[in-house]
């Protein structure tokens, strides 16, 4: 899919992706023990790619951070905008992304490339390279299942990765991947697939 008729299917959804999920509250705690986590081991500004209606952001904020929303929904920047004004939050693509080469600490990838088709990724994935500092850290969550086959998500087609098989390109693109961990879903999470992330470090 293009960026396009992503942000399009998402901006049609905006409202009902904000009921389910658009308070920090609505996540599950381990997640957010592992982001503050990875969040308070970084140093410098971080960027949210893909940061929706901005609850992670404000949670990156809320550690005492600068920190950057991107998002390709106008739906969902204007509901960031409007619930956290006191934030930053741009509309745009993560193939270029609006800040300068090696400016960022960290990036959190929160199940925002789910999905970039595999074809897309190294390219992404380079770009996220560029704007992240040596000795940086960008940490992805993403659906754990047969590396690069497509699924019927709820708002678009989205793509299964493994540890494994995103090693090797984020690796290409200049980050040594530090730590990953998985584990099935447990009742009363919004989604029912087994979840998984990595962390890697800009060489």
């Amino acid at each position: 899919m293009t960026d396009e008729m992503i942000a399009a299917a998402y901006d049609a959804r905006a409202a009902e992706y904000v009921a389910l999920i658009g308070d920090i509250g609505q996540t599950d705690a381990r997640d957010r023990t592992l982001i503050a986590a990875w969040r308070d081991a970084t140093q410098g500004r971080l960027l949210d790619a893909g940061c929706g209606p901005g609850l992670w952001t404000r949670f990156l904020h809320d550690g005492d951070r600068a920190v950057l929303g991107v998002d390709l929904s106008e739906e969902f920047i204007a509901h960031a905008r409007g619930r956290h004004p006191d934030l930053e939050f741009r509309q745009g693509s993560f193939a270029a992304l609006p800040v300068a080469d090696a400016s960022l600490g960290g990036i959190l990838a929160w199940y925002s490339l789910i999905h970039t088709p595999p074809e897309g990724l190294p390219a992404i994935l380079a770009e996220f390279a560029r704007v992240t500092a040596p000795g940086g850290s960008i940490l992805i969550g993403f659906f754990d299942g047969p590396a690069r086959e497509p699924f019927a998500h709820a708002v678009a087609t989205a793509y299964f990765w493994t540890p494994d098989a995103l090693q090797p390109l984020l690796e290409q693109a200049g980050f040594i991947v530090t730590a990953f961990e998985r584990r099935v879903r447990t009742p009363g999470e919004p989604s029912i697939r087994p979840h998984a992330s990595l962390t890697a470090t800009r060489a």
